[in-house]
C-alpha cells in the first residue's frame, strides 16, 4: 500500500482527480459582474499577511458603486477570511488556492460558493489576488496538463508534416507537398541536367520543411524535451545530415525512425516507432497499461472490466492495478429492494436518479428510495486505497484508451491472480 494510504492521506491519483473535478466545476461558474474572488497563496506566505490583505480588499470594496457587486465581493472576502482561520502560520506544502463568490444559479438567482484547494501538484510561485466575472483557474490547469513536449517531423520527398507530442496528445500543425520530380526524366532533358534539377528540388523542399519546423519550434526550444524525425531512408538521413534545421533544434534531435507514412498519420506512427525513447512519457505508459490489459483479456483470466465486476474484484483485494478512463464522469447509485438485494446502477451525472428494477427478483425500487449518489471514480478509488490497489488514469487520446471508455464503460483492472469472477 502506498505511504499516503498508510498515513490516511488520499493517493496522488485521487488528489489529481479531485483537483480536476473541482476545476471543471469552477469553469462552469459565472458571476454577475466582477465579483468572483480567487487567491493564490504560496507556502512561504504568512497567513497573517494574507488575512491583512483580504481585510484591506474588504475595506476598499466599500467603494464599489454597484450595491450588488459590493455586497457580493465583501461576502466572498468574509468567507475567505473564515477559511483562513483553519490554518496556522503558513499554508501547507505547495500552498493553497481559495475561490469564493456569488455565482449565477439560474432564474436570476445567485448562490455563494467557496472552494479551497490545498497542496496543488506544483508549488504556487507567487501571491495573487484576482477579482473578475470568472474564477482564475488557468495556473492550476497548467499544473494539471501532461508534462513532456516533443517536436515531431515526418518527411519523404513528396510530403512532410510537423507537429507536437504534448504529454499524451499528438497535435499536427503544419504540412507541405514537394515539387520534386520522379526519378524518370522527361523527354528532351539530358540525364545530367535532370539529375541536377531534381537535387535542387529536393534541397528546396528540405529547406521548406526545416523552415516549417524552425518557425514552430525555435521559440519553444527551451521547453522541448526532444525532437523526433521520421520517414524512409535515405530521406530522413539526408535531411538531418544536411543541417537544414536551426542549429539549436538540431541539437535537440533525440532519434530518427523509419516511418512508412508522412501524412498526419505518420506523426502517430512516429510516436509508436519511438516508443523506447518515449518510454518515460505518459502516452507510452498508458499504452503499455492497455496492452497488458488486452493481453490478459485475450490469453488469460487476469483481467477484469466493467463497474460491477471490477468492484467485486477490488473488494476481494485481487486487483493489482485499477484502470480508469480520464473521461469517466458518472455517478453510482446503490439500491436495496424490499427483498434485501443490494444492487448498483451507473447514471450520467447530469441525469436525474431513475427507478431501478432488481435483477434478482424484478422488484422495482422507486427513485425516492434510492441511496445517495456517489462519484463513481471516488467510489472505486476509495476501495482501491483500502486494498492497496494502484490506480491509473488512462487517456482517450489513443485507440485502446478510447476502447476502455467506449467498450468497457471506462473501468477495468489487471488482477494479481485469477479469481474466476
Amino acid at each position: 500500500m502506498s505511504s499516503d494510504a498508510e498515513e490516511g492521506q488520499p493517493s496522488e491519483d485521487r488528489r489529481k482527480y479531485e483537483f480536476r473535478k473541482v476545476l471543471d466545476e469552477l469553469d462552469d461558474f459565472e458571476g454577475s459582474g466582477t465579483q468572483l474572488v480567487t487567491i493564490y497563496i504560496p507556502d512561504d506566505k504568512q497567513i497573517s499577511d494574507v488575512v491583512a490583505h483580504v481585510t484591506q480588499e474588504h475595506s476598499e470594496a466599500s467603494n464599489i458603486k454597484s450595491k450588488q457587486t459590493r455586497t457580493a465581493v465583501q461576502d466572498a472576502l468574509t468567507s475567505i477570511k473564515d477559511r483562513l482561520r483553519y490554518y496556522d502560520t503558513y499554508p501547507p506544502d505547495n500552498g493553497i488556492v481559495i475561490f469564493s463568490g456569488a455565482v449565477d444559479s439560474g432564474g436570476g438567482q445567485t448562490e455563494m460558493v467557496t472552494k479551497v484547494l490545498e497542496s496543488p501538484p506544483e508549488p504556487i510561485q507567487s501571491f495573487r489576488y484576482h477579482c473578475d466575472s470568472d474564477f482564475l483557474t488557468q495556473p492550476l490547469e497548467d499544473m494539471m496538463t501532461d508534462k513532456g513536449l516533443f517536436g515531431l517531423i515526418v518527411l519523404d520527398r513528396r510530403e512532410a508534416n510537423v507537429g507536437w507530442l504534448k504529454g499524451k496528445r499528438v497535435e499536427p500543425v503544419k504540412s507541405a507537398s514537394s515539387l520534386v520530380p520522379g526519378k524518370q526524366r522527361k523527354g528532351g532533358q539530358s540525364a545530367q541536367r535532370f539529375a541536377r534539377l531534381r537535387l535542387e528540388a529536393i534541397d528546396n523542399f528540405y529547406q521548406e520543411v526545416a523552415g516549417m519546423a524552425n518557425d514552430l519550434m525555435v521559440d519553444k526550444r527551451h521547453d522541448i524535451e526532444g525532437i523526433l524525425v521520421g520517414g524512409p531512408s535515405p530521406t530522413k538521413d539526408e535531411f538531418l545530415d544536411g543541417d537544414y534545421l536551426h542549429h539549436e533544434l538540431q541539437d535537440h534531435v533525440i532519434g530518427k525512425f523509419d516511418v512508412a507514412y508522412t501524412d498526419e498519420s505518420g506523426l502517430y506512427d512516429l510516436v509508436d516507432a519511438a516508443s523506447e525513447v518515449l518510454a518515460d512519457q505518459e502516452v507510452m505508459k498508458d499504452k503499455r497499461e492497455m496492452e497488458e490489459f488486452f493481453e490478459n483479456l485475450h490469453t488469460g483470466d487476469k483481467a477484469t472490466y466493467g463497474f460491477e465486476q471490477t468492484r467485486r474484484n477490488l473488494i476481494m483485494g485481487s486487483v493489482e492495478r485499477l484502470l480508469l478512463s480520464e473521461d469517466l464522469q458518472d455517478d453510482v447509485i446503490t439500491y436495496e429492494c424490499p427483498n434485501g438485494h443490494e444492487e448498483r446502477e451507473i447514471v450520467e451525472r447530469r441525469h436525474s436518479t431513475p427507478d431501478h428494477e432488481c435483477e434478482e427478483c424484478d422488484e422495482v425500487v422507486d427513485a425516492s428510495d434510492a441511496g445517495e449518489r456517489e462519484d463513481v471514480v471516488e467510489h472505486l478509488i476509495e476501495i482501491a486505497e483500502q486494498r492497496g490497489t494502484e490506480t491509473k488514469f488512462i487517456s482517450t487520446d489513443f485507440e485502446k484508451g478510447e476502447q476502455l471508455m467506449d467498450a468497457f464503460g471506462g473501468v477495468a483492472g489487471i488482477l494479481r491472480y485469477s479469481t474466476g469472477v
